[in-house]
C-alpha cells in the first residue's frame, strides 16, 4: 500500500503557519501559496462533478431516440436500464477499495474517463442485449466516478476545514442542467449518435484538462477512519453504525430524488391538470431549486450547523412534497416542488461527507452504494403504490422518506 495512504505519522501538521509581518512583500506566503493551491484542487474536482452530471443528463436525453433504435418495449427498455444500476452497484464497492489502495484522485481521473468513453456507445447498439451490455459499463464509469469523487471531495473538505461539499454537488447539478438543456437542443440537428460522441468527446477533452490539474495540486493527508484496524473494537463498531445510519440518510433522499425525477411531471399533468409546458417548468423549478440549496449550502452550514441544516432540510422537504402531491392548485403544487428542492438539495452531499469523514473512502461507497439503491427503488414503488392507490397519495411517501432523512441525523449525532 502506498505510504500517502496509511496512518499519518506524529509530527508537525503539513499546513504552513502564516510569515510574519517581518517577510517582504515579494515572497509570497505559504499559507498564501496552500490557500491557492487548495482553491485550485477545488474548482478542478468541481469541474469532474459537472462533466459526471453533464454526461448523465447527455444519455438521458437521448433514451427515447435509442429505445426506438433497438425496437424495446418498455419492459425490455427497463429491463435495459437497470443495467446502469448494476454496473453502479457492482462498482462502487471495488473502487472504494481502489482509492484506499492508489489514491481518490487518480481514480477520479479513471472513472470519469471511462463514462466519457462509454457515453457514445448505446447509440450504436442495435439490439437490447447490446444495450444492456454498453449501460452496464456507463453504469460501471458512473458509479466508480461519484464514489472517488466524493472520496476526494471528503479529502478536500478536510484540508480546507470548511463545509464545502455542498458546492461540489452544485456542480453536479449545474452539469445535469447543462447537459439536459443543450440536449433538448440539439435533438433535432444532431442524431443521438452525434450528440452522445459529441458529449463523450468534450467530457474526454475536459477530463484530461481538469485531471492535469487536480493531479498537480498538493497531495491531500488521507482520512483516517474511525473505522480503521487500529481503533479500539467499540469506536470501529460505532464507526461502522454511524456510516450505516448516514448511508439510510442518503437512501431517504436519493428515494425522493428518484422519484420527483419520473414521476413529478405526470403528476402535474394528470392530477393537477398543468398544461405539458408548465409541467416540465415544473419540474425545471425544481431542479434549480435544487442547485439554488446547493450553491448556498456551504453559507448555510457555516452559519446553521450541518446537523442542522440536514434536519431542517428533511422537514422542509416533507412539508413541501405534501404541498405538492395534496395541492389542488398548480401555483400550490409547483411551491411544494420548489421547497422539495431546497429541503432535499444538501442532505446527500452533507451525509456523504460525513460518512467519508468517519469511514473514508469505504465509507463514502457504502453510503454512496445505499443512496443509489435508494434512487433506483423510488420510481418502481411509487409506480405499484399508484396503481394500487393514486399517484399523490404515492407521492406522499416521499414526505415520509424525508422525514426519515431528518430524523435519521438525529440518531447519527449520538455517535
Amino acid at each position: 500500500m502506498p505510504l500517502r495512504n496509511k496512518i499519518r505519522p506524529h509530527g508537525p501538521a503539513r499546513r504552513p503557519f502564516p510569515q510574519s509581518r517581518r517577510t517582504t512583500a515579494k515572497s509570497p506566503s505559504p499559507s498564501a501559496h496552500f490557500r491557492t493551491s487548495w482553491g485550485t484542487a477545488r474548482l478542478a474536482l468541481t469541474v469532474f462533478f459537472a462533466v459526471d452530471g453533464l454526461l448523465f443528463a447527455a444519455w438521458v436525453v437521448r433514451i427515447p431516440d435509442v429505445r426506438s433504435q433497438v425496437s424495446a418495449s418498455h419492459s425490455a427498455l427497463g429491463l435495459a436500464l437497470l443495467c446502469v444500476s448494476a454496473g453502479a452497484v457492482a462498482t462502487m464497492p471495488v473502487v472504494g477499495r481502489l482509492c484506499v489502495r492508489y489514491g481518490s484522485r487518480p481514480v477520479t481521473v479513471a472513472s470519469l474517463a471511462v463514462l466519457a468513453l462509454s457515453v457514445p456507445l448505446p447509440a450504436h447498439a442495435h439490439s437490447v442485449a447490446a444495450l444492456g451490455g454498453c449501460l452496464l459499463l456507463f453504469g460501471a464509469g458512473y458509479g466508480g466516478a461519484n464514489v472517488a469523487m466524493n472520496s476526494a471531495a471528503v479529502e478536500i473538505v478536510g484540508e480546507l476545514g470548511r463545509p464545502v461539499m455542498p458546492s461540489f454537488h452544485a456542480g453536479y447539478s449545474l452539469g445535469g442542467l447543462l447537459g439536459a438543456g443543450v440536449g433538448g437542443l440539439l435533438a433535432g440537428p444532431l442524431t443521438a449518435a452525434q450528440w452522445l460522441a459529441l458529449a463523450g468527446l468534450a467530457g474526454l477533452v475536459v477530463t484530461a484538462a481538469a485531471g492535469v490539474a487536480l493531479l498537480r495540486c498538493p497531495a491531500a493527508r488521507p482520512v483516517t477512519p474511525v473505522t480503521a484496524a487500529s481503533a479500539t473494537p467499540a469506536a470501529a463498531s460505532a464507526g461502522r453504525l454511524l456510516v450505516l445510519l448516514l448511508g439510510l440518510t442518503a437512501l431517504c433522499t436519493a428515494y425522493g430524488e428518484g422519484a420527483v425525477a419520473d414521476w413529478a411531471t405526470l403528476h402535474l399533468t394528470d392530477d393537477v391538470h398543468a398544461g405539458a409546458r408548465v409541467a416540465a417548468a415544473g419540474y425545471a423549478a425544481y431542479a434549480l431549486a435544487m442547485t439554488t440549496g446547493r450553491i448556498s449550502g456551504t453559507w448555510l452550514s457555516l452559519r446553521l450547523g450541518q446537523h442542522r441544516v440536514m434536519v431542517l432540510g428533511g422537514l422542509a422537504a416533507a412539508a413541501g412534497m405534501l404541498l405538492a402531491a395534496l395541492a389542488p392548485l398548480v401555483p400550490l403544487a409547483l411551491a411544494g416542488f420548489v421547497l422539495t428542492g431546497l429541503g432535499l438539495a444538501n442532505i446527500f452531499p452533507l451525509a456523504i461527507a460525513r460518512a467519508g469523514a468517519t469511514g473514508g473512502p469505504r465509507g463514502v461507497a457504502l453510503a454512496s452504494t445505499l443512496g443509489y439503491a435508494g434512487m433506483l427503488i423510488g420510481p418502481p414503488v411509487i409506480g405499484f403504490l399508484a396503481d394500487a392507490t393514486s399517484l399523490p397519495l404515492a407521492l406522499t411517501t416521499v414526505a415520509a422518506a424525508a422525514c426519515a432523512a431528518a430524523v435519521l441525523p438525529l440518531a447519527a449525532r449520538r455517535h
